[in-house]
């Protein structure tokens, strides 16, 4: 299995030569230099409004659809037709659940989580509309020693699962937990179950926000109807994606575009406007900069060297952090601890007890240091940190830092030096 140049990668990055660590990459990663170029490019050459017949136009169109294929490639889609831009993923998903009202039936039930409220807040809004009922996949703990070793777990989605169930709306990655989950697995026994059950019509939304940085997505392999993920936290431009499986487009989904507009096969019908057409563009240098990571110019092979990569960096800094001191000293990580691949380097901890911090001060320190960035909250996983036991001041929240593949080891070092010093 090939593995990651790291100077290579990092060359390509232009904010990285500064030497500043940026560890909050689950809020949003750094961008290529070949993206940058490309929305220069666009608006230097071919800004114009899309679909004119004169030169620059076409040019400027063909442009932008360029974007869509790659987004295609990105998700496995089975036709550049089922995918589609937005501003965030957050709006994607509020589309979505509007485009569904007309296909919400009273007493219809909803299964969500407890993760980012982009993917929570849709479903409940669309519940509340039309009298459907919200169910709650919780995670729970897996270590008597830490309440707040808290994952989500198959064997307790599955009794949630009715002969009313309509959608389940679950999150690839938590961006605060770290924790993936295995989605083609959870689909398939959520799917079984629900024939079981008698269920009419039951369709899968899935959050990639903070799975898309680590991991290589697959709607078809996933068997799943809608999906979002943002550009600007894999390397990319603050600009989403979305997904919408070609059967749910034309038999669940009403158009929310312009009346006139005969879209009734087409992702527009899901975009009460255009996206940002240099944005749209510039997500055309996302798929070259992946694959140029491994000598196989494969997608698969390029998240495979990023995942066993990213182990490197996940590896010191649980390691300080589970280590008997820390543990005494009160620090708790929230998620699992453990070092391997159901997991990314998204970690998160308090430190609670008799000498508690608060996540404000922790990450303070950090700031005066003035060359490592971190970050603390509930990163609008309200309710996953609200729902924790014991209670946590949910405003403070957790202390979370966020690696990806180009940060390196010894960054994570440096980070483990600061909190070895603002823990003692």
């Amino acid at each position: 299995m090939a593995s990651l140049d790291i100077d290579q990668v990092r060359a390509c990055f232009p904010a990285l030569e500064s030497g500043y660590i940026y560890a909050d990459n689950a809020g949003g990663s750094q961008t290529t230099q070949e993206v940058i170029d490309r929305i220069v490019d666009y608006l230097s050459n071919t800004n114009v409004q899309l679909g004119a017949d004169y030169f620059v136009g076409v040019l400027s169109t063909q442009r932008v659809a360029e974007g869509s294929f790659t987004i295609a490639e990105l998700l496995n889609a089975a036709s550049v037709n089922e995918v589609g831009f937005g501003p965030s993923s957050t709006m994607i998903f509020e589309n979505i659940a509007r485009a569904l009202d007309n296909d919400i039936q009273p007493g219809d039930e909803f299964i969500i989580t407890d993760e980012h409220e982009a993917h929570n807040g849709p479903w409940k809004r669309l519940a509340a509309r039309r009298n459907a009922v919200v169910k709650y996949w919780q995670p729970t703990p897996v270590s008597a020693d830490n309440p707040y070793s808290v994952t989500y777990k198959v064997e307790e989605l599955l009794p949630l699962v009715s002969s009313r169930t309509r959608l389940a709306a679950i999150s690839a990655c938590s961006n605060v937990l770290g924790s993936l989950i295995p989605v083609e697995e959870v689909v398939k026994a959520l799917r079984q179950r629900a024939k079981d059950q008698g269920a009419r019509k039951v369709e899968v939304s899935v959050d990639c926000v903070a799975y898309a940085p680590h991991r290589k997505m697959d709607v078809q392999k996933w068997d799943i109807d809608y999906c979002a993920f943002s550009l600007y936290k894999v390397y990319g431009v603050h600009i989403s994606a979305s997904y919408v499986r070609s059967a749910a487009l034309q038999t669940s989904i009403t158009s929310i575009a312009h009346h006139f507009l005969k879209v009734d096969n087409d992702p527009y019908k899901l975009q009460p406007g255009g996206p940002g057409y240099e944005l749209a563009y510039a997500t055309t240098a996302v798929m070259p900069y992946l694959k140029s990571l491994t000598p196989e110019d494969d997608l698969e092979a390029s998240f495979d060297a990023i995942a066993n990569y990213e182990q490197e960096l996940l590896a010191p800094l649980i390691s300080f952090l589970t280590d008997a001191k820390q543990v005494e000293r009160g620090v708790r990580i929230v998620g699992t601890s453990e070092i391997n691949l159901s997991r990314v380097p998204t970690v998160s901890f308090v430190v609670v007890g008799q000498n508690a911090m608060k996540s404000k001060d922790i990450v303070g320190a950090f700031d005066k240091k003035g060359d490592i960035g971190i970050r603390y909250g509930h990163f609008y996983a309200y309710s996953l940190v609200d729902n924790l036991r014991p209670k946590l001041d949910v405003d403070d929240g957790v202390v979370r830092i966020s690696l990806v593949h180009y940060n390196t080891v010894g960054e994570v070092e440096k980070i483990v030096e600061v909190l070895r010093e603002v823990l003692a």
